[in-house]
């Protein structure tokens, strides 16, 4: 199982999205600094996810919700979440 995930700064309020096949460990790396790219953006929180069955499918949906359709998928979807 492969996971596609998006994080939201606390600090910044700004997004990340990845994927990994482990998401307990990977969001514990980005909460421990391991993370290049958001080791400066702690701390974070989870605030969305999905599982695919295939690595390759895992990959698309998360270059998919990095495009401008994706954000703004991501957007609609999490609109009551981000209004909060």
């Amino acid at each position: 199982m492969f996971y596609v995930y998006v994080l939201q700064s606390q600090l910044d309020k700004k997004f990340y999205t990845g994927f990994t096949s482990n998401l307990k460990r990977r969001l514990q790396e980005h909460e421990n600094g391991l993370s290049l790219s958001t080791k400066h953006r702690r701390p974070f929180d989870l605030v969305y996810f999905e599982a695919c069955l295939s690595q390759k499918d895992a990959l698309h949906r998360e270059k998919y919700l990095k495009t401008t359709y994706g954000k703004r998928y991501l957007k609609n979807r999490l609109k009551n979440f981000l209004m909060e």
